[in-house]
């Protein structure tokens, strides 16, 4: 997607000041080098440069914005950030590679992928080992196939739907059963938009 000449200037700024320092500039540092005193204005222009694909921002880090190395006209590297489980809950795991991933399953919002622990999901064709292409969201409609994070720290693949005060995390398995909890101990940290598999 096309960028404006000062979304140019900034994705030129951020690849060039992670090359010479080995790390992303803050916003301030943004804004002080084109002269833009809002903070706001400066995480606009980044926003739209992820919403085109071309910067990412890391999963629940600071100074994180980073250009997406383009792999080809078909496909964007996208970062690996863990493992999230299609079973009982456990922690994610922050492993930090790069995957490449058709440009079709890459959303508006930043889009990250995860690898598949577990066998919870296999209804959903879902199997351990997969790599689940995933879409920063906050909100889900029912029957959407989420990552949830549960009571702040244990991550979940699982369907979703929000019945009343209490969320239920549905598996895609007939032997295992569903995890209800109340709505205000789930946060959605994104849903999956596509799934990649290596024979």
């Amino acid at each position: 997607m096309a960028l404006t000449r000062r979304q140019r200037e900034i994705y030129d700024f951020v690849r060039e000041f992670i090359e010479a320092r080995g790390y992303s500039p803050s916003l301030e540092e943004i804004g002080e080098r084109f002269g833009l005193s809002s903070v706001a204005t400066v995480h606009k222009h980044v926003q739209h440069l992820v919403e085109k694909g071309w910067l990412r921002k890391g999963w629940n880090r600071s100074r994180s914005v980073e250009p997406v190395a383009q792999a080809s006209s078909g496909s964007l590297e996208l970062p690996l950030l863990g493992v999230v489980a299609a079973g009982a809950p456990i922690e994610s795991v922050a492993v930090e590679e790069r995957i490449s991933v058709p440009r079709e399953m890459v959303g508006r919002a930043e889009t990250f992928v995860l690898r598949v622990r577990g066998d919870s999901m296999i209804d959903e064709h879902i199997q351990d080992g997969d790599h689940v292409v995933v879409e920063r969201r906050h909100e889900a409609r029912n029957g959407e196939t989420v990552v949830a994070r549960i009571r702040g720290s244990e991550t979940t693949l699982k369907k979703f739907y929000r019945r009343g005060a209490k969320v239920v995390l549905e598996p895609a398995n007939q032997a295992l059963r569903p995890i209800e909890v109340p709505a205000a101990e789930v946060e959605i940290e994104g849903v999956v938009r596509g799934l990649l598999r290596t024979y």
